[in-house]
């Protein structure tokens, strides 16, 4: 009996507007559901993010732990391995952005590529495992642009050609 009150059939559309009318309106549902972050948080056994970075060919492991600000790549301070400031400039982008400037240790073991390509790769592991450790900053790195794989590569020389797109000179006689 109690099943046949439930399942209530609409003859006309002033039944409808009477059980529409017993639903809760969108406006409540969403305050009944908790703003929880969508992602949690993903941390090693010692308590550090790991995250993979990728630009040209270059591929970077970096770890990131709180601490100091300290940036290690290939066991080199980042003033030594990347010389020139542009490069340490883009590895320390996405601490300026979400405003966690010398609150992590860095730790990154980089291979393949030239310099440029492996700064690159580096900031996007850190992009990527600061997002790991704290989710809530996802949206704003993400913003940035700083989560997208750069997928710009070389282009490859094709036969016939002096280089990619290059011809041989052109010799009429």
């Amino acid at each position: 009996m109690a099943d046949e009150t439930k399942n209530e059939t609409v003859s006309d559309l002033a039944d409808l507007k009477d059980i529409a009318a017993d639903a809760p309106s969108a406006d409540e549902a969403q305050a009944e559901t908790p703003s929880a972050p969508l992602r949690e948080q993903e941390l090693d056994a010692q308590g550090r993010a790991y995250a993979t970075g990728r630009r040209k060919d270059a591929v970077a492991r970096v770890w990131l732990k709180p601490g100091t600000g300290k940036v290690t790549v290939n066991g080199k301070d980042q003033e030594i391995y990347f010389a020139r400031p542009t490069l340490r400039l883009v590895i320390n982008q996405p601490f300026a952005i979400s405003d966690r400037e010398g609150q992590y240790d860095v730790v990154a073991t980089v291979k393949g590529g030239g310099l440029s390509g492996q700064a690159g790769a580096v900031k996007h592991g850190i992009s990527q495992a600061l997002t790991k450790y704290e989710p809530a900053l996802r949206s704003t790195v993400k913003a940035a642009g700083f989560l997208t794989r750069d997928s710009r590569v070389v282009e490859r020389k094709k036969y016939g050609r002096a280089k990619a797109r290059r011809s041989f000179q052109f010799s009429k006689r």
